[in-house]
């Protein structure tokens, strides 16, 4: 059962607000926290059972149920907001805790284009973001497009892809462009919609003034991507997640090619930055180059220039340290599990996929496959 409000879009939708600049709290204490880098740090289950499901709609988020949580925000809400890859929804924890579908009947498929979101059908999303204006912006991965949920009248579209697997349109109108598999989104410096179309190995950019699609990166075949290559004409392999540094600079993390890369925005050259390309769990410690990575599925920077990798197959996650390119465990014991909170490197995790970093140190994560949604925060010592 929904809260009282029928548009659930209404509350944030506030022209020119900057999502991740106006964070002035969230649910419980979850941003209470500061300098993480002198801290220590402490995991907490947000949300869900252990159990996937649908039962706990409007109740309490620790005692409801959800199905494999990808993608997950913060919004300016003050919301915890998720998209489910097995429940075929895109939910909320209000800062309440209570938990909230806004967009998803449940079903699998690809329906409900001009209509409420709440009537529209899903094929596995993976990924959300929210625009300056409020606007949800979703991954529709199995049905090969991009959609998009207007803030001010609750009504999906979808702006991106026809609904077909294939490579075509880099050019022209993205609404008559194939994609095979997209997974990860985000807004970049300029104000376009940033794609790794994953089942054609390419970056591709979605101008939202003019609707034209155009090819940022890759070559549509998988390969190396060697250090220092140009944008241009160089191959990806399994683009899959990608985030921006406070620089403008563009992450990316190869989900088959096992590294994270950095498009340096001034040169124009790809850098190798973390992963050797074998598929492994070694180099916590040392540097992220030399470390190896095993299918990392998510990645995101915090505000002091960190990037965190959702590790997926290791069961972890990871980050490179700005100031010194090292790469550390966070969370996980790099075997599958659930659980339990407290000290994170006790905590198992099964197969993580989003992670969010807020503007005061703490980050959220899609534990999927246990079905959570955990949040690793700094604790301050007294003084």
């Amino acid at each position: 059962m929904l809260l009282a409000f029928s548009n659930p879009y209404q509350r944030f939708a506030h022209r020119g607000l900057v999502c991740s600049v106006l964070l002035i709290g969230c649910v419980g204490s979850l941003c209470d926290f500061s300098h993480a880098d002198e801290a220590a740090w402490s995991i907490e289950n947000l949300a869900g059972t252990g159990s996937p499901g649908a039962e706990g709609e409007g109740g309490v988020a620790s005692e409801a149920q959800m199905d494999n949580p990808f993608g997950v925000l913060l919004g300016p809400d003050r919301s915890v907001w998720f998209c489910e890859y097995g429940g075929q929804r895109i939910r909320r924890i209000l800062p309440d805790g209570t938990l909230q579908t806004v967009a998803g009947t449940g079903e699998r498929g690809y329906s409900g284009d001009g209509g409420s979101a709440l009537h529209a059908t899903f094929n596995m999303p993976h990924e959300i973001r929210l625009s300056a204006s409020g606007d949800l912006y979703i991954v529709d991965m199995g049905n090969h497009c991009i959609r998009k949920i207007d803030a001010g009248t609750g009504l999906i579209s979808t702006i991106a892809g026809t609904g077909v697997a294939g490579y075509f349109g880099d050019g022209g109108p993205a609404i008559a462009a194939q994609f095979k598999q997209p997974h990860s989104l985000q807004f970049g410096p300029d104000g376009d919609l940033y794609i790794c179309d994953t089942g054609n190995h390419v970056i591709r950019r979605l101008d939202l003034a003019t609707g034209i699609l155009t090819l940022f990166a890759g070559t549509g075949t998988a390969g190396p991507t060697p250090d220092g290559a140009a944008w241009r004409g160089t191959p990806l392999n399994g683009p899959r997640s990608l985030d921006f540094d406070r620089d403008g600079n563009l992450w990316l993390a190869t989900r088959e090619g096992n590294q994270v890369f950095c498009f340096d925005r001034d040169s124009r050259r790809i850098q190798h930055r973390a992963g050797t390309g074998a598929s492994g769990l070694s180099g916590d410690g040392g540097p992220a180059q030399l470390a190896t990575l095993r299918g990392p599925k998510g990645i995101a920077i915090d505000r002091d220039g960190n990037v965190w990798l959702a590790d997926t197959e290791n069961h972890a996650v990871r980050r490179i340290v700005q100031t010194t390119g090292r790469m550390e465990r966070m969370v996980g014991t790099g075997e599958i599990g659930d659980g339990p909170p407290g000290d994170p490197l006790q905590c198992k995790l099964s197969r993580p996929h989003g992670l969010f970093c807020t503007p005061d140190g703490s980050v959220l994560i899609g534990d999927s496959q246990s079905h959570r949604i955990r949040v690793l925060r700094p604790v301050v010592a007294n003084p």
